[in-house]
């Protein structure tokens, strides 16, 4: 494990500084304030902001005081409230003073639409977030005609009040003690609902695709997934830069310092009913000027299994925490992430497992491929409870060093309250392409930088091979390569050190 703290905050500058007038007469200008690793220079967190927010939406006042309620507890916590990661904190590379919240009105947002052009090829649904709010919703008629139900939370909020309340009110999965997951709770101004009801096997995968990142715009969203008994579906979820949607990626480029980063904030609040397969594959390829937190939260039911496969590429700053709370006895969650990191990118992954009934099961994975003087921080807890007899779990944390710039850190940590387990283990590396591998490949023809990449690729194929829609599959093997040639190939590649 390397030593990735950041650096100590610096001290405090003088308040003002000197320089010539015109006549040459000394003029007094103000120092640039430094900014701490744990600031968040957002300015609009208030709560006539939240309450602004709440009567664009037409909120009730149920759903009102849940915001403020948030608010409150935004304001109460600190940025990370685990001892353990309080160390690996660093949000010096957002600047998000200048971002302001977009608030679309009730009656700007879309109902569920017909229009079947709009679905892509082998899918059995569609929306798009675009950052002036909700651009598409499209059922297939196999989707429809088994009741699924993809609409935005406004349209709920008039179809089914009480529902909205049951999924909503006090947070739901949301993790109470973070401060960013409050944040998004209390400001949130658009959502999407989507529900699988029991028996329904879809066989095609529901796309939700996010084009957003003008310059100086804040999106908050929630994403609410409820997935009845005995149901089956996957979920693909892309996450694109507006500027270029249809371009290669450019999270690989150096960010732009002139200009005004955009700023993102959205959950995953999935519920897993008993017997039920959920399969949620997420590719993250932001432009190099966004700011971006996640939170993906699930409940898993009896018998039920829920799979994440996500990857995470763009970015100036990524934080992403995922809570997976296994309820029903043989219930099980499959977690694979992994980051490819360029330039100056940080990306701080935080996983949380809590195994609370019998016979269940946990396998969670994350893998890094950091070059340049991009940081990743890959931190993860796993709680077996004192019903959870008969748990096999496992955390795996490791990082791959591109450069000798590039830093990592791996915390796995385990808490045990039922020692009649299976297995529960935890393991982690962080260090340079092993150098045996590259001469097996040199030996049989490879030359050293095709050796590498086939190395760093295949290293991150498992996330790869799990996204289940085949030309999603394939831009996320284009996005991978052009990571790596915009690296510079061979030539960036030095053995790394590990401190």
């Amino acid at each position: 494990m390397t030593d990735a703290k950041p650096s100590p905050t610096p001290a405090a500058a003088p308040a003002t500084a000197t320089a010539k007038g015109p006549a040459g007469a000394p003029v007094a200008r103000p120092a640039p304030v430094r900014q701490a690793p744990t600031d968040l220079t957002l300015t609009f967190i208030d709560e006539a902001t939240v309450r602004a927010v709440a009567a664009a939406a037409g909120d009730p006042e149920w759903l009102l005081a849940d915001r403020l309620a948030a608010l409150a507890g935004f304001a109460a916590l600190p940025i990370e409230s685990n001892q353990l990661y309080t160390t690996y904190v660093d949000l010096r590379n957002a600047k998000l003073a200048e971002t302001r919240p977009s608030v679309t009105a009730v009656a700007g947002r879309p109902e569920p639409d017909t229009n079947q052009a709009l679905l892509p090829e082998g899918a059995a649904a569609y929306s798009e977030f675009r950052d002036d709010g909700i651009a598409a919703l499209v059922l297939s008629p196999e989707a429809h005609d088994a009741g699924v139900t993809l609409e935005s939370l406004a349209h709920l909020a008039v179809r089914d009040p009480d529902l909205l309340a049951q999924l909503l009110d006090g947070g739901c999965t949301l993790p109470e003690k973070d401060k960013l997951a409050q944040l998004t709770r209390a400001l949130w101004s658009d959502g999407l609902f989507l529900h699988v009801p029991d028996g329904v096997r879809l066989e095609r995968p529901i796309v939700l695709r996010w084009s957003i990142g003008a310059p100086g715009a804040a999106l908050l969203a929630r994403t609410i997934i409820s997935v009845g008994d005995d149901a089956e579906v996957s979920i693909l979820e892309e996450q694109v830069s507006s500027a270029k949607p249809d371009a290669a990626s450019d999270s690989a480029t150096a960010p732009d310092s002139a200009t005004t980063q955009a700023f993102f904030a959205g959950t995953t609040e999935v519920r897993v009913g008993a017997g039920s397969i959920v399969s949620f594959a997420g590719l993250q390829d932001f432009g190099a000027n966004q700011i971006a937190f996640q939170h993906r939260s699930a409940v898993v039911g009896k018998a039920s299994t829920l799979r994440w496969a996500l990857a995470q590429l763009g970015c100036r700053v990524i934080r992403s925490r995922i809570d997976n709370r296994l309820e029903g006895d043989g219930a099980s969650v499959e977690q694979a992430e992994i980051v490819f990191g360029s330039s100056d990118q940080l990306f701080d992954l935080t996983s949380y497992t809590r195994h609370l009934g019998r016979d269940q099961t946990g396998n969670l994975l994350s893998k890094g491929a950091l070059g340049d003087r991009s940081r990743a921080y890959l931190k993860g807890l796993i709680t077996i409870d004192k019903p959870a007899h008969g748990t096999d779990s496992y955390l795996g944390e490791f990082a791959m060093l591109l450069s000798k710039q590039a830093r990592s850190v791996a915390i796995p940590s385990l808490e045990i309250d039922q020692p009649d387990c299976r297995r529960v283990a935890h393991a982690s590396s962080v260090g340079p392409i092993d150098e045996t591998q590259l001469f097996y490949l040199e030996s049989r023809g490879l030359d050293p930088d095709e050796a590498r990449k086939v190395i760093v690729l295949g290293y991150l194929e498992p996330v790869v091979a799990r996204v289940p829609l085949e030309a999603a599959r394939e831009r996320l093997r284009d996005l991978l390569e052009a990571k790596w040639a915009a690296r510079g190939g061979a030539a960036a590649v030095a053995p790394a050190a590990v401190a």
